[in-house]
């Protein structure tokens, strides 16, 4: 084990630097998110080497870790918690000011990584804006590790030594890496189980360290470089599939920086890059917040022009917060001072949270003009709209699955599990952008005492098309068995009455994605059902129920010219198929925008899908629009 390591503080500064470049969009350094990976490494290091040092010198104790690492990150990550949540009370929509106010509540708590995992595995979770507090997730993988790593290694210590702690830390470490290699979706980069292996890596490095040091000094120069060269390699890694294989590259990297001196080391233990490596901390924590309230939707030299200006609310939080804290005589004197300073630093945050949440509460509602000029204003309610979801009882497969449940609803409404379709069924078949149809297909079907059955996927295809799905961070091989299987499934089956079909039409250009279509629509016609496509409804782009929160309707429109793009599909005429297109009453008239509401309804949940209040309106439309094409029996 070895005391202060100069060149430690430097490998803390380019971690920052890489995290900086990377949220600033600084072209060529997209792999700067590797950054966390390096910040990893180094409190494995630190927090290892610390705590089997005290244990060999029987001075350990758990309450004086914990008060130690709470004077440390605590302090300073409240307050720059209590200042973006009253920032946000201040600069956003009340919709997404709530939002914010539930993600101060769950960092301040340091499990706001398992917040974003819920967020990005849930299918019906509106596509909503980055929050200013994404990055906090790191700190509570970090803060986690903390909580498990000292009793572990305490317990293995009191078997049996340290023999016994390097055989938790190998095995944990194993164990870890097979988990992030093996774990898909965004549980394999925002887990604790699936980053604590680069903790372990750190880890190793301390309890090796005696032996490392006797490396000859022309091998550990060559080691520590190649290492230096493995991270800036790491600058060119992608996002997708990460972390993955990938990740070893800046971990191993990281560790061979760590554990062999080199003339890296030399240029890492600088004066000026230490000291930018004891501002990493709040320079880290500040970041981020003044790009999402600033800098969103920026060129990258504004973007890295703000996340250069938080050195200055760094400084002053690590000069006014975060040292007088740490290296006060009266809280360092007893563990239960710093721990009472750990617990003010957790309850503060929350309870600004709590009031900032009460303030922005669901019934927040805007004016919005009507249609028809003569009617009074109505009042639209911004957040029950974003929940707004069809009521299709699950039917909507999650993210790995590659075959739908046998989700069919009777005339009289019930579910019938594993009931086998029969003939009088209308088939409700593609991805989301069908799955908002539910309604006006439930009730096509139900008036005729048809049963509707429903087949979506989000996010994949209904055209044989490749995707890569980015919460998976991969190529989406499930929705193409998704795919094959639902058309097999459909050619097993009884040929029903009617198929309605919907994708969005964004997934690809205009040619590709009708050479997609092509294979499903062969297959489809041959069921000998008509096929009816639902043209692919307008793309706000924008967070729409966020935006009324805080906007009149009219300054949430968008423009026509992106939202209202060309469905490809639509725009062709097939053999054997009808279109059904409302996007002229979603989109009326020959103007420049688009609405986000009408006639007091909010057209939008999301930045894509329409709110089943809307569908609801529209379903008697259609279904009349079906009459009249004679795909369906006319009822009175």
């Amino acid at each position: 084990m070895t005391g202060y390591r100069p060149d430690v503080d430097g490998l803390r500064a380019v971690a920052v630097l890489f995290v900086l470049a990377f949220h600033a969009s600084v072209p060529g350094l997209g792999g700067g998110f590797a950054g966390v990976d390096v910040f990893f490494v180094i409190s494995g290091f630190l927090i290892t080497g610390l705590i089997v040092r005290d244990l060999e010198a029987r001075t350990f104790s758990l309450a004086d870790f914990y008060a130690r690492r709470a004077r440390r990150i605590l302090p300073a990550a409240a307050t720059v918690l209590v200042l973006t949540a009253s920032a946000s009370w201040l600069l956003l929509p009340s919709l997404r000011a709530g939002d914010v106010a539930a993600d101060v509540f769950t960092a301040a708590l340091y499990v706001v990584n398992w917040r974003f995992i819920a967020q990005q595995t849930d299918y019906l979770a509106a596509e909503r804006d980055p929050s200013p507090l994404l990055h906090y997730w790191s700190l509570a993988v970090e803060e986690q590790f903390y909580l498990v790593w000292a009793p572990l290694l305490l317990l293995a210590f009191w078997l049996a030594g340290r023999r016994a702690i390097a055989a938790v830390v190998v095995l944990a470490t194993a164990a870890s890496f097979t988990l992030s290699i093996t774990w898909d979706g965004p549980a394999a980069y925002l887990a604790s189980p699936t980053r604590a292996w680069q903790f372990g890596a750190g880890a190793l490095v301390a309890l090796a360290l005696p032996y490392l040091s006797r490396t000859p000094r022309l091998l550990a120069a060559l080691l520590g470089t190649a290492g230096a060269v493995a991270l800036a390699f790491s600058l060119t890694l992608d996002e997708s599939g990460y972390p993955g294989l990938q990740a070893l590259v800046p971990t191993l990297g990281a560790a061979a920086v760590i554990a062999f001196r080199s003339p890296v080391s030399a240029l890492l233990s600088l004066a000026w890059m230490r000291a930018m490596g004891r501002l990493s901390f709040a320079w880290y924590l500040w970041h981020w917040p003044l790009v999402v309230f600033f800098g969103e939707g920026s060129a990258w030299p504004v973007k890295l022009a703000l996340v250069a200006g938080a050195a200055i609310p760094a400084w002053l939080t690590m000069k006014l917060v975060e040292e007088p804290v740490r290296f006060s005589k009266i809280v360092v004197e007893l563990p239960r001072r710093g721990l009472a300073v750990g617990m003010t630093a957790m309850t503060v945050p929350v309870t600004v949270a709590l009031l900032l949440g009460a303030g922005t509460a669901p019934g927040n509602t805007v004016a919005t003009a009507t249609v028809a000029a003569a009617e009074q204003p109505a009042r639209l309610d911004p957040a029950a709209a974003r929940t707004d979801y069809p009521p299709s009882a699950g039917c909507e497969v999650e993210l790995t699955a590659t075959t739908s449940p046998p989700c069919l609803f009777t005339p009289s409404g019930s579910g019938r599990a594993g009931a086998v379709p029969g003939n009088d069924r209308v088939v409700l078949l593609g991805d989301s952008h069908a799955g908002q149809w539910f309604t006006m297909a439930r009730r096509v079907a139900q008036r005729r005492g048809w049963t509707l059955e429903v087949l979506t996927k989000p996010g994949c295809p209904l055209p044989a098309l490749k995707v890569v799905d980015p919460r998976l961070g991969r190529e989406y091989h499930e929705c193409d068995r998704w795919r094959e299987n639902t058309l097999s499934r459909l050619e097993g089956e009884s040929p029903p009455r009617l198929i309605l079909l919907a994708s969005l039409s964004a997934y690809a250009d205009a040619k590709t994605t009708m050479t997609g279509w092509r294979p499903t629509l062969e297959r489809l016609r041959r069921l000998g059902a008509p096929l009816v496509y639902l043209r692919d409804t307008p793309l706000p782009g924008l967070d729409v129920p966020a935006c009324l929160s805080g906007k009149d309707a009219a300054a949430c429109a968008f423009p026509r010219s992106t939202g209202l793009r060309e469905d490809p599909l639509a725009a062709r005429r097939q053999p054997g198929m009808w279109t059904l297109d409302v996007s002229g009453l979603l989109c009326p008239g020959e103007g420049a925008t688009c609405p986000a509401a009408l006639n007091g309804v909010v057209l939008y949940r999301d930045d894509s899908h329409l709110t089943n209040t809307l569908v609801q309106r529209l379903a008697p439309r259609m279904e009349q629009q079906l009459e009249e094409l004679d795909l369906i029996p006319t009822v009175l």
